[in-house]
């Protein structure tokens, strides 16, 4: 029986770390809104300012990756010319 009280007292201490955790993340969520509100307030665009977090998060590699798809897309829908690194090769194949 002691086997039984020592596993619910660890399963007690976990799940009560847990939710002191889920509190702290709870904060910090809303203390990261106030910021972006301020900045908004301060006539910053927070849409871009949200962008500008994730990509510098990524690696320099998966961030040029990722805009050269964006960019390939982009043009096969005919939403911009051609990316300049298509130009490049191009000027080399004449």
């Amino acid at each position: 029986m002691g086997q039984t009280s020592i596993a619910r007292e660890q399963l007690r201490a976990y799940v009560e770390r847990i939710e002191r955790l889920e509190d702290e993340k709870k904060s910090i969520s809303d203390d990261i809104r106030d910021v972006y509100a301020e900045a908004k307030g301060n006539g910053y665009d927070v849409k871009a300012m949200r962008q500008i977090v994730k990509l510098r998060k990524q690696e320099a590699h998966e961030r040029q990756e990722q805009e050269a798809i964006l960019d390939l897309y982009k043009h096969a829908l005919g939403m911009i010319a051609s990316p300049s690194y298509y130009e490049d090769e191009e000027e080399g194949q004449e």
